[in-house]
Parts: C-alpha cells; sequence; structure tokens
C-alpha cells in the first residue's frame, strides 16, 4: 500500500511540472495572434508535445511536428538548398523524351527502391554521367531528398567546383569537412570533375582528396551518388585508381548520357 501512495505522489510530481511548464510557455503571450506568430509550431508551443486529457487522465503526447523537426536537421546538415529541395521524382517528366533520359530515370528510381538491400554491399552506388542538362542532378537529387526524408538516411550534397572553392578558402576546416564526407550515410558529388573549356577540373591536389575520400567510402561499403559530364573512360584516365573504384561501386547502377546534344539537353530542347 506504502509504495503505490509513492508511486502516485511521483507520477503526480511529474504531471504538476508538465503542467507547470505548459502554462510558462503561455504566459508571455498576451492573444491568439501573437502566440501563432512566436512559435515554429503553435501546436505544442516547441516543445514537442503537450497535455492532452483523455477520459479524464493528462498524458504527454509528442506533437506530430517532431517529424518535421527531424527532416528539416537533415535537410539543413545535407547542405541541399530549398531550390534543390524542390527536385522530386514526380516533377521529373520522362514522357517523349530520349531513351537515355528515360533510362536514368529508371536507373535513378530502381536505385532508390533497392537501398535497403544494397546499401551495404559493394555494388551500392550510382553514377549518371554525360550529356550536360540531361536532368542527372536532378534525379540524383530526388533520390536524396526522398533518402532523407521516407528513410531518414543523412545525405551530405557537394557540388564539386564550389566545394572544392570552399575547402580551398577554409583550411582551417579542411580535415573536418573531408571527414564528413568520409563519414556521412550517403555522400552526393554533383558534377564531378567538372570541365573548363573542354578540360577537366582535376588539379593534383583535387585529385588527392577526392580519392582520399572516395577510397574511404569504398573500404567501408558506403554509398555514393555521383553526375559527372565524363564518362568512365575519362574518370579512369584522370585517375586510374579513383576512376575503377568508382565504377565498381556504381556498376549496377550507371547511366552514360551521350548523343544528340539538341534531344539530351532541356535548356536547348522543348523540356516540359
Amino acid at each position: 500500500m506504502g509504495t503505490n501512495n509513492r508511486t502516485d505522489k511521483a507520477l503526480e510530481k511529474i504531471l504538476e511540472k508538465l503542467r507547470e511548464r505548459s502554462a510558462q510557455s503561455s504566459v508571455v503571450e498576451s492573444d491568439a495572434s501573437e502566440k501563432k506568430g512566436e512559435y515554429d509550431c503553435p501546436t505544442c508551443k516547441d516543445e514537442l508535445g503537450y497535455l492532452e486529457n483523455r477520459d479524464g487522465i493528462e498524458v504527454w503526447v509528442r506533437c506530430k511536428c517532431v517529424e518535421w523537426r527531424r527532416i528539416r536537421k537533415l535537410m539543413n546538415s545535407s547542405d541541399i538548398t530549398a531550390e534543390f529541395e524542390k527536385l522530386q521524382f514526380k516533377n521529373f517528366f520522362t514522357e517523349g523524351k530520349h531513351d537515355l533520359i528515360v533510362e536514368a530515370y529508371d536507373c535513378a528510381v530502381d536505385y532508390y527502391r533497392n537501398f535497403d538491400s544494397i546499401k551495404n554491399k559493394r555494388k551500392n552506388s550510382i553514377t549518371l554521367l554525360g550529356q550536360p542538362g540531361s536532368g542527372k542532378t536532378h534525379l540524383l537529387t530526388a533520390i536524396s531528398n526522398k533518402l532523407i526524408k521516407s528513410k531518414n538516411v543523412p545525405v551530405q550534397y557537394f557540388p564539386y567546383v564550389e566545394g572544392f572553392n570552399d575547402l580551398k578558402d577554409d583550411f582551417e576546416k579542411l580535415e573536418e569537412k573531408l571527414q564528413r564526407m568520409k563519414e556521412v550515410d550517403v555522400l552526393f558529388i554533383d558534377d564531378l570533375f567538372k570541365p573548363l573549356k573542354g578540360k577537366p577540373r582535376a588539379t593534383d591536389w583535387q585529385v588527392e582528396q577526392t580519392y582520399s575520400v572516395i577510397n574511404y567510402r569504398y573500404l567501408n561499403h558506403k554509398p555514393i551518388l555521383i553526375s559527372s559530364e565524363l564518362d568512365i573512360e575519362q574518370l579512369v584516365q584522370i585517375d586510374e585508381a579513383l576512376g575503377t573504384r568508382i565504377y565498381e561501386m556504381c556498376e549496377d547502377y550507371i547511366v552514360i548520357i551521350k548523343g544528340d546534344r539538341m534531344k539530351l539537353n532541356h535548356r536547348l530542347g522543348d523540356w516540359k
């Protein structure tokens, strides 16, 4: 009997503290419109939960905002911009498009669907190569967005040109950033070795750092998503060890988009 009394008192103290916290969070505002404007979530007032009366018993309910806060945190850490967040499978149109565009779309969708079963295997990655403006970035970003929002998988977006400019400008954080690229669950490298005036941007330092990241992920079976205007042969010519590792990791999910520029580059053609 004494034990039950102590338990009841402990529960009452917990509920009392929850009531106090709920009351304190609502005292500051003077009207409903001000309240709504000062919180990310007006339902729980950013407490991540709230007291609810269920059959005369007050219970602490986890707020639905917890889910979108988790997604937002993953999106913010991914470096995927708000504009790129809009790139989804549903707004990538294949009707009337070149067969290679359709193949790239199907490959990206298959990769996402099979991700859970392949993520820890050697061939756990995807690369879309070739023609600029063919939708490679759109499709790999769509995969990234789906992994984050539907599977709770952290993704790091690394735009090759801008990314290496940032790395050079911030040497103090170089190791920290490279380690993040090595360790994150999924790494998306966009426009790898993007050519300038027909010549791949691949300095010895850039190749060295890229190899360091890719080799770590290769050895630890960590997936990569890669877009590039170069094909596998050109990647191998830049660095054989790097190019062959990328090929081995992406062998089951690789599309090389080459052909009529007017049919493959949506910026030049009639892209829906």
